[in-house]
């Protein structure tokens, strides 16, 4: 039975030891929650790290650890104390944490902690592969394990891998700073399945895919190798009962059973009527914008004097990182901001920010949520933000106000919430005023909405589209008619073509035999590519034929000394081994006086464009140029170009980064058949890599061995990965 592997960097249990005895339980976060299903599910298992260095563990107690988790249905990654001091809190947490928040200043680039990094991303997938078999799932969580899926996928092809970032992913200006960024593009790039919380930070990811790696992107499709790598965003849901529940269960407690907490709160409430209660919970984060909230809040109490003495700050600030600078800076900030404002403004009877610096048990939690009438939620930059979830999940009464942040990911699907710019100190204070003074109809009906989405997409919800989202990309290679060619066809084929007493090889020579180059001249044959190509060449009763879009003069230049078969300018010229050549198609070239000043055009409006221009046709190359605006302007010149040409015998064709102007009259479908017209070939083996070879496919007969390069829709039989893999084919018919 396949099974279903969750990856995170912690295991969803907490483990203790005390006396050389272990303790477990569960965990309560989010995440452990809305995968609790996906893991009881049939034959699961989660994979993470204990919490337990390997210094804190003797060989007892690690297998003591390994039997406990065991029978969690769980597996634990070991790791060092340096692992965690390097992976963890230097790398994961100074680097990837920072930049991806937008924090640059403090965002260090340290060698060493890449390269702990790596190792551990390594450590993982070690237990991954120990326990996964082919037609498995894995689903890899967040920014500690981006390098992962390839990982996995680079032992475990036939698995099927899905990623999800629960932090933003930051636009490419940022991102492109990153100095290892195309190791971690191509380690997330190893999954079937990419999530995000937003279209934002997917739309983010998509343009750095397209402008570092230069990847063609189709919607939200990715075409990568052999394979399509989906791109979609799931906003993560929060446990909406739970909350719900618990508030009603508040609701209904007697006075002695409420909390110390409860009822200091209660004396808030019930000095006046006009007496209201602000929340403010967050993680001790700098991207949770805390000092921006506190001064923002002052900003008000100056604004508005009218509400001193009747509206009260409660501020949760949960311990987080607290040895690293950054927080602790962040810490004696808040401090001293809570300390002066107090001082300010406190009366006898009241004091303007309640703070409190500690973790909180869920039954406190409750009691702030159920009393506060409005919730200030205001990050600077935050992936998604569930306490303003939880916040409106615990207004049973269907009453309350939240104020929330639009750089949280959870404001794109909260438009009834107040959205404020957090840095705008003045949008704040007009806005806390306004949620103050809101009717209760008014809060009624925007909190009605809210619970209902929220109820709706819950994180139970959230993870079960996620996995039904991986299991749909198992039928993804469906649309493509060619399948792979793997060791079994490709035996079958070799062994036609040892069988076989006269033999043609069609050969595209750009994106086939050679990769591509910024520069078309740059891409002249190697002397590995030469010395195939001669053994080919040589051996008897076989024909070897470049066929190409090249241009004559190009041609003769790489091979003068070669006797190879060439078909150049997409089928125009033919050279027959030692003869000189020949022109298939007589052409004119008289239109190329008015296609070139439109093409000029847009090589000035697209910087890194150029024109190749060939003896009978016109090339506009993109392939520098920035894949967003290049997608704009092949549109805009394929618009052009139909108009001017459709009385003309020309034909406009859209190659790899390159769009060409040539005669209608000749492709190398044509050129293909004036070959195959002159010997009856019993073994035809054709390859290429774009819609120009496709013409040639459809003109061979039905017994070819036709191989696309690259996953793409095809009329080819066959498709294989890229260059490597064609040289490689080409040499074993020289064995």
């Amino acid at each position: 039975m396949n099974k279903t592997i969750i990856v995170s960097n912690r295991l969803p249990l907490q483990i203790q030891i005390e006396n050389n005895i272990l303790k477990t339980k569960p965990s309560v976060g989010g995440l452990a929650t809305g995968m609790k299903s996906v893991h009881e599910d049939g034959n699961g298992l989660w994979i993470g790290w204990s919490g337990l260095t390997e210094e804190e563990l003797n060989e007892d107690l690690s297998n003591k650890v390994k039997n406990a988790v065991s029978k969690q249905k769980c597996a634990t990654v070991p790791l060092t104390q340096y692992d965690v001091n390097n992976f963890y809190f230097g790398f994961s947490n100074k680097t990837l944490w920072p930049l991806f928040h937008y924090f640059m200043e403090y965002t260090e680039f340290e060698n060493s902690q890449w390269e702990s990094y790596k190792t551990v991303n390594q450590k993982f997938a070690d237990v991954v592969l120990e326990n996964i078999n082919d037609g498995d799932t894995v689903w890899v969580h967040d920014y500690q394990l981006l390098l992962l899926p390839k990982l996995i996928r680079d032992k475990k092809p036939n698995v099927t891998i899905g990623f999800f970032l629960h932090i933003p992913f930051p636009s490419y200006e940022i991102f492109r700073t990153f100095p290892w960024r195309e190791e971690l593009l191509n380690g997330m790039l190893g999954s079937d399945l990419l999530g995000f919380h937003t279209y934002d930070y997917e739309r983010h990811f998509l343009s750095s895919i397209k402008r570092i790696l230069r990847l063609d992107v189709k919607f939200n499709d990715i075409q990568y190798h052999d394979r399509i790598v989906k791109v979609d965003s799931f906003p993560m849901g929060i446990d909406y009962d739970k909350f719900h529940d618990a508030a009603l269960k508040h609701a209904s407690l007697k006075k002695e059973e409420k909390s110390e907490l409860q009822r200091r709160l209660d004396d808030h409430i019930q000095a006046g009527s006009n007496a209201k209660l602000i929340l403010s919970i967050d993680r001790m984060d700098y991207t949770k914008g805390i000092p921006n909230r506190i001064k923002a809040f002052e900003y008000f109490l100056n604004k508005y004097p009218e509400f001193k003495e009747k509206v009260r700050l409660v501020m949760l600030a949960v311990p987080s990182r607290s040895d690293v600078p950054q927080y602790q800076k962040l810490k004696r900030e808040t401090d001293e901001l809570v300390g002066r404002i107090n001082g300010q403004f406190a009366t006898v009877s009241w004091t303007p920010i309640w703070y409190f610096y500690r973790s909180m048990p869920f039954d406190n939690l409750i009691d702030l949520y159920v009393s506060s009438h409005v919730a200030m939620i205001t990050p600077i930059r935050d992936g998604m933000n569930l306490v303003a979830k939880e916040y409106i999940a615990t207004r049973t009464n269907q009453d309350g106000v939240l104020i929330l942040s639009e750089m949280a990911g959870a404001s794109k699907e909260m438009n009834e919430a107040l959205l404020i710019n957090p840095n705008n100190f003045e949008e704040i204070a007009d806005t806390l005023k306004f949620a103050l003074e809101m009717p209760a109809q008014e809060q009624q009906s925007r909190i009605k909405i809210l619970q209902k989405r929220l109820q709706r997409y819950s994180v139970e919800k959230w993870a079960k589209e996620f996995m039904k989202s991986l299991n749909a990309t198992k039928n993804i290679g469906a649309v493509i008619v060619a399948k792979r060619m793997n060791d079994e066809n490709q035996d079958t084929m070799l062994s036609a073509f040892k069988k076989a007493k006269k033999r043609l090889l069609l050969l595209d020579y750009d994106g086939t035999l050679v990769g591509f180059k910024n520069n078309p001249l740059d891409a002249k044959p190697d002397t590995n590519l030469i010395a195939t190509l001669d053994k080919l060449n040589n051996q008897e009763q076989t024909d070897v034929v470049i066929i190409s879009g090249r241009d004559r003069e190009t041609f003769e230049k790489w091979f003068a000394n070669k006797n190879y078969n060439l078909i150049t300018d997409h089928g125009v010229w033919l050279k027959s081994k030692a003869n000189d050549w020949n022109m298939l198609e007589r052409l004119k070239t008289d239109w190329m006086e008015n296609i070139t000043p439109i093409l000029e055009t847009f090589v000035d409006r697209t910087p890194g464009t150029f024109i190749e221009k060939k003896k009978y046709s016109l090339a506009w190359h993109y392939r520098k140029a920035d894949p967003e605006l290049a997608q704009i302007r092949t549109i805009e010149l394929n618009t052009v170009l139909t108009s001017l040409i459709s009385n003309n015998d020309l034909s406009v064709l859209k190659g790899n980064k390159v769009i060409e102007i040539k005669s209608s009259s000749v492709n190398k479908g044509r050129a293909a058949s004036r070959w195959l017209a002159q010997k009856n070939y019993d073994f035809i083996f054709a390859i290429g890599d774009d819609w120009t070879d496709e013409y040639m496919f459809e003109e061979l007969p039905e017994t070819a061995f036709t191989v696309k390069v690259g996953f793409k829709k095809t009329q080819a039989k066959y498709y294989v990965k890229g260059t490597e893999i064609v040289r490689d084919l080409l040499s074993k018919f020289t064995n």
